[in-house]
């Protein structure tokens, strides 16, 4: 066995070795690296004199995961040339499949590169020897770090930069569902950017971090090693379909508490990163900078120091963290360890006054975010609201939300704060925004679970029994507008009836539509959108009209039937045409024309967000579908085409959907999570109609499969509303049968039965 094949087999006895824990592979899978390297270098048939094989980079730090590169520099001594021995390290190494970064340079041309380009001068920071003239490695590694230290103030802006540009593109670790474990804010390569301060002598010292520290970084890297050892993959971005094999190679009990663990240690490495980068942006400036007018607190470099004590003035945390948002300045160090210390729970009620500094904290909007997790972070927080702990770091493992529970929340409130000139309670909302999801981090409905959170919270706050009610009532109803808005027919006046009860008054619906907006926006793009936005407009508007009785007429039509369309019914014939994100088909009223033209849309890959259907006395039919991303004129064109040809029977839609989901793949998976088939009746929720929801998988033309068994029972389809969530899709039909519009329990029956069968069949 050669050289190389060893390194293949070593490597994969390693990797597949019983008893190794997962932190032992990178410093394991280096050694094998080293040795196998050395070996390389000690039988190259090339001279070797006055050089050295030398790992830099994360192979220098001995932090190896089953897919990293390795980083090399073949080191030599003037007036020798290293190309011929540097061929016969690097050529192996290739054959071996392995992904090289590697270079060939004296010590001062090394030098010279690192003085222009920061990966190259953070790179020798973490040289480690391999091979060949060890004392070549020593001077390369001493050099580069007085050079490191001497021009610190050249290179810590542009590392500067360089961080915060990483984190507007990889976001954070700690609040993101599927965290980028080495670029993201908190993420492994913060630690690193820690220890090149440390190694420049900057940053703050003497705080005892260093256990911290270590710790997240062991949580951080040995998720990043056993993904990269599972998937078999390069990528350091931990997704959702990925979290419970992970979480089971490491003895987490399930996805959920290995997020929540990286989560808090993503916080850790987050706030002693930025901790740093304030020491360094502040630390030639000893200077008060100004007074602030509440006693027991000022400004000081930049940061908000208290000087009072939190354990006689019960407000002065209120005092420090609404001072620190509405400046845009963290809290120092030192007093939020002293709140930690000295700050108690609020009494119970709070004293007066406290509930407004507290809603004025929540109006700073995305201020508020940094300083909440940092009294968060060192466990302050929890004296205000102590039912905010289960929440802390809590994921919420669907690709419909962005962040865990608590930055969701936070996330809220910040949008909702850009919505208080919209109605006329701007505390109600805030207080609803901020803890509306609150009892996701309890066992039960979290919507009931947290109506009786906030119940408590709000008294104790100082809240009225009047304004409790409401907000309670906020927390009830908070999906209420996103549900009905995209799973029910808002031109429907039953919708609009239910919807009316339940919100009560116009000022209520106000603050419900602002707390969805914010909910929405905050959770993520799949839950807001341009759609959405016209769809909670409309419903809204409608509703405030039904309640205040000023006269809205339902007709016997759909609102998407415009004049332009009755004039192409009324003139006969098929007529297809597309716009953006919108098809409509107007044709004669044959059963089985919205199935036909489900299908072929199916068969483009298109998602259908909404349809709508509706027949005319004179035998006409107009069927529109809205699409989820607006397609060109010239996109359309084949759509449009294989729309026709569906119409007259002259495309095999069952035959080319079978063949295309063999080799369809759902954009979005989730590993061992399966959506069961649930069909429901309604036949009192509608006018003129009764709904049947269907939850399914989402797999290829599930739309046209179920829209082709109504037409087969006999079922004309009035309305639809189409929505995918994850791997699952809702989809709600408002139809009518040849009996009339309530279809009766027996033939629910046979529906259901149909559906069913059908939908099994699906690959």
């Amino acid at each position: 066995m050669n050289n190389q094949s060893r390194l293949i087999e070593r490597r994969k006895r390693l990797l597949e070795k019983e008893g190794l824990r997962t932190s032992e592979i990178p410093s394991e899978l280096s050694r094998i690296n080293d040795e196998w390297l050395a070996e390389l270098f000690d039988n190259a048939d090339a001279e070797k004199t006055g050089m050295a094989l030398v790992a830099v980079g994360g192979y220098g730090r001995q932090e190896l995961a089953p897919g990293s590169d390795l980083d090399l520099i073949l080191t030599y001594k003037e007036g020798y040339e290293a190309d011929t021995l540097a061929n016969q390290i690097w050529y192996p190494i290739w054959d071996e499949g392995l992904k090289l970064g590697h270079a060939v340079r004296t010590v001062e041309r090394s030098l010279r590169l690192a003085e222009t380009n920061l990966e190259t001068a953070t790179a020798l920071l973490d040289a480690r020897h391999i091979a060949g003239d060890s004392t070549i490695t020593e001077e390369l590694i001493r050099k580069s770090r007085d050079q490191w230290k001497n021009q610190a103030d050249v290179y810590l802006p542009n590392l500067s930069k360089a961080v915060k540009e990483r984190h507007r593109s990889a976001g954070e670790v700690a609040f993101l569902l599927e965290p980028d474990l080495k670029a993201g804010r908190g993420g492994l390569r913060d630690i690193q950017a820690i220890r090149w301060l440390a190694l420049a002598d900057l940053g703050p010292a003497g705080n005892g971090d260093d256990e911290r520290l270590k710790d997240a970084h062991r949580v951080l890297l040995e998720a990043r090693v056993e993904l990269h050892r599972l998937t078999g993959k390069r990528g350091d971005v931990l997704l959702l379909e990925e979290q419970d094999l992970v979480a089971a190679a490491l003895q987490y009990s399930d996805g959920d508490e290995m997020v929540a663990r990286i989560a808090a240690s993503a916080r850790v490495v987050a706030y002693l990163s930025d901790e740093a980068w304030r020491f360094i942006d502040t630390k030639s400036d000893d200077e008060e900078n100004a007074e602030i007018a509440v006693a027991g607190l000022k400004i000081k470099n930049n940061e908000i120091v208290i000087t009072g004590d939190p354990g006689t003035d019960p407000l002065l945390i209120l005092h420090a963290a609404r001072a620190a948002a509405q400046q845009g300045m963290p809290i120092a160090r030192s007093s939020l360890e002293r709140l930690s210390e000295r700050q108690e729970d609020l009494p119970d009620p709070w004293p007066h006054g406290a509930k407004e500094l507290f809603v004025e904290l929540l109006r700073s909007g995305q201020q508020a975010i940094p300083v909440i997790e940092s009294l968060d972070f060192y466990e302050v927080w929890t004296r205000l609201i102590p039912e905010w702990e289960p929440n802390r770091s809590r994921p919420q493992r669907n690709v419909y939300h962005r962040f865990t529970v608590d930055r969701h929340l936070l996330e809220t409130v910040a949008e909702a704060a850009r919505l208080t000139q919209r109605v006329q309670r701007p505390d109600l909302l805030l207080l609803s925004a901020l803890l509306h999801d609150v009892g996701k981090g309890y066992a039960g409905d979290h919507s009931e679970v947290g109506m009786r959170l906030i119940e408590k919270i709000a008294l104790r706050c100082g809240f009225p029994d009047v304004d409790v009610r409401i907000l309670v009532r906020l927390v009830e109803h908070h999906l209420l507008l996103p549900d009905v808005a995209t799973r029910r027919d808002i031109d429907d006046e039953q919708t609009l009836a239910l919807v009316a009860e339940s919100v009560e008054s116009v000022e209520f619906l106000e603050l419900l539509d602002a707390l969805t907006e914010a909910d929405s926006i905050a959770t993520g793009p799949l839950a807001w959108g341009d759609w959405k936005a016209k769809l909670l407009e409309s419903l809204t508007k409608s509703t405030a009209e039904y309640i205040s009785g000023s006269g809205i007429q339902f007709l016997n039509r759909r609102s998407f039937v415009t004049e332009d369309i009755e004039t192409l019914m009324s003139e006969g014939g098929t007529r297809i045409a597309a716009e953006l994100d919108v098809l409509t088909i107007v044709a004669p009223d044959q059963s089985g024309v919205f199935s036909r033209a489900a299908g072929a849309l199916a068969l483009s890959g298109l998602d259908i967000l909404q349809a709508d259907a509706y027949s005319s006395a004179a035998g006409m039919a107009a069927s529109q579908f809205r699409i989820a991303s607006p397609l060109g004129s010239k996109d359309w064109a084949p759509v449009i085409e294989d729309v026709k040809s569906s119409l007259v029977g002259r495309l095999a839609i069952d035959a080319r959907i079978a063949q295309r989901s063999k080799v369809y793949k759902r954009r979005v998976a989730l590993a061992a999570v399966e959506a069961p088939t649930i069909i429901t009746f309604d036949t009192e929720l509608a006018t003129d109609a009764t709904i049947i929801e269907i939850r399914t998988e989402d797999r290829l033309g599930v739309l046209y499969h179920v829209t082709r068994v109504l037409a087969e029972m006999g079922l004309d389809i009035r309305y639809a509303k189409i929505q995918t969530l994850s791997n699952e899709v809702v989809d709600s039909f408002y139809v009518t049968g040849r009996e009339g519009p309530a279809i009766s329990v027996v033939h629910q029956a046979e529906i259901e039965l149909a559906l069913s069968h059908a939908l099994s069949q699906i690959d």
